[in-house]
């Protein structure tokens, strides 16, 4: 961070000085590719300044002055001037006079996520923005080359994303279409299109899986979950079978930003399926280990394994391998009440905004203790690595 500040000051002070009579003024192209940069660095202020000049500039071609466009509204969404960023991206497309032809479909992306106060806008600018994705894809050459792969697998993603959208829209319950009786049929049709887009989408699989749910059907959920593309075959093997299909779905799943694997727990936790619930948050707080409703979560599953343990059931524990079968429903107590401490100490500190979230941690870790849950001794909670460095010592140990 402090590198970037440097950086500002540097160009800052380049840019108050007056040019020499005989200096050119840099390409578009640079300043574009520069601005670009910035945004990528995260650094919004600085980016603004190099395409308010690139606007400025007469020698700017339309497509040029159309791309400074597009990305001086991304940087106003970034510095959360969300009224100006939406009137850039309205500039982009018809009817406004100076919309390029054919608009950009990300300006209708953009659009879309700015109209949470109008849905069926926001449906038709997704919309838009897919059959404008489809164009470009039957516009395309079918000279093949690993650019125009890469190119083609952006716009289906893109494309996917769309449709993604869409189907939160018809399932959001603070819109009116939430409840239109043709939500559920209408959801079903945008995921075909979806999986026809893209049939082995880890995403909208997840989505697929939430539809299911909402329409009470809880294994064709949790059957869309655990589906995953193949392995790729090894390519110094001729056996097809070289790779752990199990290590391939983590690797995917790892691949995945945090927010969506959050999302995916939550379900998993109401397909009743723990095991695989405490594996993919475990991967979470190994990105992430400040992480409030990561820690919230595995503490959660640990409570419904325990109660389910605690109730007889005891092929909770058979889920959890070898090492699960030897848990008695206090160890797995235990391990929910560790888990809800630290999620409280995290709430406490980042000052998490998420009131409900604390109350029902609340909730757990008294009635915990009201059944003799007591947190573990802080040197078990390092899961034997303190332990470890204790032994090296000289000092005694007790166990407990």
């Amino acid at each position: 961070m402090g590198r970037a500040r440097q950086k500002q000051r540097k160009f800052s002070s380049t840019a108050s000085q007056p040019a020499s009579s005989s200096s050119q003024p840099p390409p578009i192209a640079s300043l574009l590719a520069k601005a670009q940069d910035l945004i990528i660095q995260c650094d919004y202020p600085l980016a603004r300044k190099f395409i308010e000049r690139i606007l400025s500039r007469e020698d700017s071609t339309p497509t040029e002055k159309n791309q400074a466009r597009e990305m001086m509204g991304v940087v106003l969404l970034e510095l959360a001037e969300i009224d100006a960023a939406k009137e850039m991206f309205l500039s982009l497309v018809p009817p406004h006079p100076d919309a390029p032809s054919p608009p950009p479909p990300s300006a209708y992306l953009h659009l879309a996520q700015l109209s949470d106060d109008d849905p069926h806008a926001a449906l038709s600018h997704y919309q838009t923005a897919i059959d404008l994705l489809h164009a470009q894809l039957k516009g395309k050459s079918p000279v093949v080359s690993n650019v125009d792969d890469d190119d083609d697998s952006e716009t289906k993603s893109n494309i996917v994303r769309a449709y993604l959208g869409m189907i939160e829209i018809w399932m959001d319950p603070s819109h009116d279409l939430c409840f239109d009786p043709a939500a559920s049929s209408t959801c079903d049709a945008l995921l075909s299109r979806a999986l026809e887009v893209d049939p082995q989408n880890l995403e909208t699989l997840q989505t697929l899986a939430s539809v299911r749910l909402s329409q009470e059907k809880p294994e064709e959920a949790l059957q869309a979950l655990r589906t995953f593309p193949s392995p790729p075959p090894d390519p110094h093997s001729t056996n097809t079978s070289t790779t752990d299909p199990q290590s391939h779905a983590s690797l995917l799943l790892n691949a995945l930003p945090i927010l969506v694997r959050i999302t995916r727990a939550k379900l998993l936790l109401e397909c009743n399926a723990y095991s695989d619930a405490l594996s993919l948050l475990e991967g979470v707080l190994a990105a992430d280990d400040a992480n409030v409703e990561g820690w919230y979560l595995m503490g959660w599953s640990w409570w419904l394994l325990a109660e389910r343990r605690k109730e007889g059931d005891v092929t909770v524990a058979e889920s959890l391998g070898e090492d699960g079968e030897q848990l008695e429903w206090q160890d797995m107590a235990r391990d929910s009440r560790d888990c809800l401490e630290t999620c409280r100490m995290l709430y406490s500190s980042q000052e998490f905004p998420d009131e409900p979230l604390m109350e029902h941690v609340q909730e757990l870790i008294t009635t915990l203790e009201g059944l003799g849950i007591h947190p573990s001794p802080a040197d078990e909670e390092a899961n034997g690595e303190v332990w470890e460095d204790v032994g090296d010592s000289d000092e005694d140990v007790e166990m407990l």
